[in-house]
């Protein structure tokens, strides 16, 4: 059996058409009704993306203009003012560039041009036409192609033998069941032919998920029985094995197809021509739309540079000082922020401090007054005459010190008698005062043999002490 394609699924609402007559239209080939009418629901499709392209770059303009405009931030009124006009005139060169986009999906809708030098034209699309279908008979001479493995549980009645595991081969043509993994006991084939799928209802004691094959022609499936049971652990591996099902041409019981009128699918995939029509006008709408979108990439990105960008660009160059100017009272707009002034005093204050600062600096001296370094002696004269040897200095003569009569006040008594050993308390002599020294008394050879004695100090008599006090 041969499954119907996704592409004679949607050909079902125009199958009318595929067999109607060119009649008067010069079109590309018989039923180019169905090819247009494809080809121009593919292109409506276009129009979302690109109206969210639009959205896009006016979302990012927004953002730019408040970025900039956060730099006025000194004067806030004039920044909510610029930003104010700006957005509106980016707002509605938004509006405009929409209705431009649009009205480029309508230019596409106008007229389906198969005459671009770009379509592949009837000739081509039947060549590929029959090159994909000899490679879809190659592909349906190997039935030995296993699509999926693996293990399902089969449901029959305890009568029969109860429900029993075995190990699944699905292939293109048949679906066989072993008794394990090492697939050499082989339980059963079963065709494929007239086969489909149906929901099984979960048994009220049943932990696993289930459904049926069954025979289109009421026939029975496995002995004598009208379906086989096949159950599965997890929803998931039921879905996958359905799956795997739709892939060897066993489809569902009911086909959800979106028409009105549905005929039966099989009907249509038994018709070889229509099938070759079928993948014909697959080939032109591929080729057709491949054109659409290479257009519509080329205009989309110059349409929106050229209605936003580039406009929003120009109005801020040229037209933004004028609107700024008629918003009334200019004054009004540079007024300073708060902060802003705080700030100005603040940096103002500073500035007089520094100066006043730079003045005090000024006034004080910061030259360095130094002397010269005086020339180094010149003492080679001592290396040429050595010295002489000192000589030994003679010991100075006992002279003895004057005497000095003791002062008297009133009666005194008689001085005790001086001894030798403390002449101390005896009188002393009149010192006698050095003359002035002859000239060229000195000698460079002996400077310190004529040098004058130090006088000595006399003693200190003590007082008498007077009559009638005791000793």
């Amino acid at each position: 059996m041969t499954p119907p394609t996704p592409w004679l699924l949607l050909l079902l609402p125009y199958r009318d058409k595929l067999h109607l007559p060119q009649c008067s239209r010069t079109g590309l080939f018989t039923p180019d009704l169905a090819f247009e009418a494809i080809v121009k629901k593919q292109i409506i499709k276009l129009k979302e993306p690109c109206l969210k392209c639009v959205d896009l770059v006016l979302s990012e303009l927004t953002s730019l203009v408040k970025k900039c405009t956060g730099k006025l931030g000194s004067y806030p009124r004039l920044r909510e003012e610029t930003e104010r006009i700006v957005t509106t005139y980016v707002r509605e060169r938004d509006i405009k560039t929409k209705d431009q986009v649009l009205l480029l999906i309508d230019i596409e809708l106008s007229y389906i041009n198969t005459n671009h030098e770009d379509f592949i034209g009837f000739a081509n699309a039947q060549q590929r036409t029959t090159v994909t279908a000899a490679i879809n008979n190659k592909k349906r001479v190997m039935p030995n192609q296993v699509i999926r493995r693996g293990w399902l549980t089969i449901n029959i009645s305890i009568m029969k033998g109860g429900s029993k595991d075995y190990w699944f081969v699905l292939t293109a043509e048949s679906l066989s069941w072993y008794k394990d993994e090492e697939e050499k006991e082989k339980k059963y084939m079963l065709p494929l032919d007239n086969l489909k799928l149906r929901d099984v209802e979960k048994g009220f004691m049943s932990t696993k998920h289930t459904f049926a094959i069954f025979n289109t022609e009421s026939r029975n499936v496995y002995k004598d029985l009208r379906q086989i049971e096949l159950a599965c652990d997890t929803q998931e591996d039921v879905d996958s094995w359905k799956a795997s099902f739709l892939r060897a041409g066993v489809y569902p019981e009911k086909d959800q197809v979106d028409s009105e009128d549905t005929g039966p699918a099989e009907s249509f995939s038994m018709d070889p021509q229509l099938e070759r029509q079928v993948e014909t006008i697959r080939n032109l709408v591929d080729s057709y739309i491949g054109i659409v979108n290479k257009s519509i990439r080329d205009l989309m990105p110059k349409t929106i540079m050229h209605l936003m960008i580039n406009s929003a660009k120009d109005f801020i160059h040229s037209e933004l000082l004028a609107y700024l100017y008629s918003c009334g009272d200019q004054g009004s707009l540079m007024e300073e922020s708060a902060d802003q002034a705080q700030r100005r005093d603040e940096m103002l204050r500073m500035y007089h401090a520094l100066k006043e600062a730079l003045l005090i600096i000024g006034d004080i001296s910061t030259t360095t007054v130094s002397a010269p370094v005086p020339p180094p002696v010149d003492d080679t004269w001592r290396t040429k005459e050595p010295s002489p040897p000192p000589q030994a200095r003679p010991a100075p003569a006992a002279v003895p010190p004057p005497s000095r009569p003791p002062a008297a006040r009133g009666p005194t008594a008689a001085p005790p008698p001086s001894s030798p050993q403390n002449p101390a308390f005896g009188a002393p002599l009149i010192p006698s005062r050095p003359g002035p020294p002859p000239v060229n008394t000195y000698s460079a050879a002996d400077p310190v043999v004529n040098v004058p004695l130090i006088p000595s100090r006399p003693a200190r008599v003590p007082p008498a002490l007077p009559p009638g006090i005791p000793r």
